[in-house]
Order: structure tokens, then C-alpha cells, then sequence
């Protein structure tokens, strides 16, 4: 056998151990393929559109910053079943106060420390009283979805006049420059993202090899960064033909990027990932668990407060409705983007991919003209198929 096919084999190799050791990262990324590809040829193009696409983000918002943070719940082994009525509630309040003519620079700060005392009142509960997260949080439910109903029930529909709020969900990032009918802007924040993202691989190769770790093989490393930088090319240039980057991209980015540096790069992150791994041997450890999912829980209603104003700002209004399933979509979000049923793993940026494949369903569904009960089983048929991977994939490392 010679040199070259030596170097094939050994290439196919690290492919596959590299497939197998990391399915349970891959196969979200896949599947979002897998789905974009199949509603692109059913909809004849107009899945991928660039209108499409920049709406498919827009709906996609509220759901991922919900799922962020029910992220961190999961993670420790507890469950909010509140979050979707206390964005429904909140961003009926945040409608209303600016129905009153407050400046929206001050309905949003509002609303968002209005958020975080929710969560102070469910973490109190949880962590101090000791009243389970599933109880506590399902009371929550009953209860804002009770506020809701008050707070709509004279006019029904509140309606948000602000073009500053609305631009929240459904404006776009200025035009400071075109190239023809391309919206310059976007596509230079392209060209800053593979810069960083490049930079960001080369740098943790780096340090992974001063540690001596085990990296990946020259010929895979490139492959890598040529491929996602091909995916941000391609997604900035589809948006660029349109109006450019949503604002929803930029505010989920950002809460993104917030919660991934908190989870990976500080002490705060490695406390919730041993919480969820074992509570027992943390707490002896010195960590303070009750501190920590008080945290948690404030966190996640504060992220609700801001995807009720991004659902209020997507509709223009406030309806009774508003809030209906949210929690479902954001639990399903979490775990289909590799969330551990049994806790202690999870990554908020896969976290983003499931909330993707969750709304890329129901936006390809919804254009292909699929019966709203047909999109509810394809659904939790998809969501079933996750959990069953997550278990099976983690009960064979055993």
C-alpha cells in the first residue's frame, strides 16, 4: 500500500471517529440541512428566499432567546413552564406603557427588571423554600396567563404604534453603503465574521496544542473553517439581496454571545455545568447551588421579558394569545440542540440550531400549505426523535 493511500485511509478515519464522537453536535446541523434542502425543492426556491429567509429569522427570535435560557434551567436539571405567559404578560405590560407615550428607551429597561423580579419571586421558591421547579413555574403559568387576560381584556388587541419598538422585529440594520441592488453593510459584517471566525479556530488550535490535547489533522482544520466560512458567505449574501441583516439577528447575537462567554469562559458557566452534572458533589465542592439556580431563574424570566417584547414588536400588538405554547417550543429547542435529558450538558449556540429546525418546520410547513394539526405532529414526532437520540447516543459512551 502506498504514502496516498495510506493518508486516504487514515483521513477516513478521523472523519468517522471524529462523526461518531461528536454525533450528538452534528446531527442538529444535518437536520437543519437536510430540512432546508427538502423545503427548498418543495416550495420551489422560495423556502430559500432572501425575503423568506430574513422573515424565517425574524419568527426565529423570540423562541431562541427563550431557549437560551431555558438552556441554563435544563442544564441544571429544573424546567420553566412559565416563560411563555410572562412574555406574553410583559410584552402586553410593554405595550401598554408605551400606548401611554413613555419613551420606548424606557419601556425596555422597564420591562426587563420586571422580568427579573418574576424570576427573583420563582427562584425564592425554588432554591430557598424548596418548592419544586416544576410546581412553582406551572403555578407561574396559571397566573400570568390570568394577568394577561386582565390586562387585555378591555380593549382585546393593544395595539404598539412606536416605530422604534416595531423596528425591533421587523427593521433591518441601516444602508450605509450599497454595491448595486447588495446591501453593502451586511455583506462586510460577513467578512468581519469569517475574519473573527478564522481567528477564533486558530487561536483555540493553538492553545489546545500548547496544553497537548488532541486536534484534529491539518487537512480536516481547513476543511472546517472553508466550510462555515462558505455558510456565513452564503447566508449574508442571501440577506444582503434583500434589506440586509434583521435587527432580531442582532439582538439575538448579542444576548447569544453574552451567555456563550458566560457559560464557557467564567466561573459562573463551570458552577451551572457541575450543578447539572451532580448538585451534591458541587455543593461540597463550595459552590452555592441555591445561589446559582436563584441566578437561573432570573435569568430566564429577564430573557422572557425580552422575547415577549420581540413576539409584541413581531405583531405590532398585544393579543390574549400571546405567550401560547412558547415554553414548548423553547424546552423542544434546548434539547433538540443536544441538551442532556438527565442535565449537566448543553451548549447554547446548538441551542440557537434547535430553535431553528423548530421554526425552519414550521415556516417551510406553513408555505407549503400543511394543516396546522399536521405541523403539531411532525412536530413532536421531531422532538421525540432527539430525545431518543440523546438517550440512546449517551447510554452507548457508557
Amino acid at each position: 500500500m502506498n504514502e496516498n493511500s495510506k493518508a486516504k485511509m487514515s483521513l477516513g478515519t478521523e472523519i468517522a471517529t471524529m462523526l461518531k464522537s461528536n454525533i450528538r453536535d452534528y446531527a442538529m446541523y444535518i437536520a437543519l440541512v437536510v430540512i432546508f434542502i427538502f423545503f427548498g425543492i418543495k416550495t420551489s426556491g422560495l423556502f430559500l428566499s432572501s425575503r423568506n429567509l430574513s422573515d424565517l429569522i425574524n419568527q426565529t427570535g423570540y423562541v431562541a432567546v427563550l431557549a437560551i435560557g431555558m438552556t441554563i434551567i435544563l442544564i441544571i436539571k429544573h424546567i420553566d413552564l412559565s416563560v411563555g405567559y410572562v412574555a406574553g404578560f410583559l410584552g402586553a405590560v410593554s405595550a401598554i406603557l408605551l400606548k401611554t407615550g413613555l419613551n420606548v428607551w424606557l419601556v425596555i429597561p422597564i420591562i426587563m427588571c420586571l422580568g427579573i423580579v418574576v424570576g427573583i419571586y420563582q427562584g425564592f421558591l425554588v432554591s430557598k423554600i424548596g418548592v419544586p421547579a416544576f410546581v412553582t413555574t406551572l403555578a407561574g403559568m396559571f397566573i400570568f396567563r390570568g394577568l394577561l387576560s386582565l390586562v387585555t381584556q378591555g380593549t382585546g388587541t393593544i395595539i404598539v404604534s412606536d416605530k422604534t419598538f416595531k423596528a425591533l422585529s421587523n427593521g433591518f440594520i441601516p444602508s450605509i453603503f450599497n454595491i448595486g441592488n447588495i446591501h453593502g453593510l451586511t455583506l462586510l459584517i460577513g467578512i468581519v465574521a469569517v475574519i473573527l471566525m478564522t481567528y477564533s479556530q486558530f487561536k483555540s488550535r493553538k492553545n489546545m496544542q500548547k496544553y497537548n490535547f488532541q486536534v484534529s489533522s491539518t487537512p480536516i482544520f481547513f476543511f472546517k473553517i472553508a466550510f462555515i466560512t462558505l455558510i456565513i458567505i452564503v447566508i449574508f449574501s442571501i440577506l444582503a439581496g434583500y434589506k440586509g441583516v434583521p435587527w432580531t439577528a442582532v439582538i439575538v447575537g448579542t444576548v447569544l454571545f453574552i451567555y456563550n462567554f458566560m457559560l464557557n469562559k467564567t466561573k459562573l458557566g463551570r458552577y451551572i455545568y457541575g450543578i447539572g452534572g451532580n448538585a451534591e458533589a458541587a455543593e461540597l465542592s463550595g459552590v452555592n447551588v441555591k445561589k446559582i439556580t436563584f441566578f437561573a431563574f432570573a435569568s430566564m424570566s429577564m430573557l422572557a421579558a425580552l422575547a415577549g417584547m420581540l413576539y409584541t414588536s413581531r405583531l405590532s400588538s398585544a393579543t390574549p394569545q400571546a405567550g401560547l405554547g412558547f415554553e414548548l417550543d423553547a424546552i423542544a429547542s434546548s434539547y433538540i440542540g443536544g441538551v442532556s435529558v438527565n442535565g449537566g450538558i448543553g451548549r447554547v449556540t446548538n441551542t440557537i440550531i434547535g430553535a431553528l429546525v423548530i421554526m425552519s418546520l414550521t415556516n417551510g410547513m406553513n408555505l407549503m400549505g400543511v394543516d396546522i394539526s399536521y405541523q403539531y405532529i411532525v412536530k413532536g414526532a421531531i422532538f421525540i426523535l432527539a430525545v431518543a437520540f440523546d438517550v440512546r447516543t449517551r447510554g452507548r459512551r457508557k
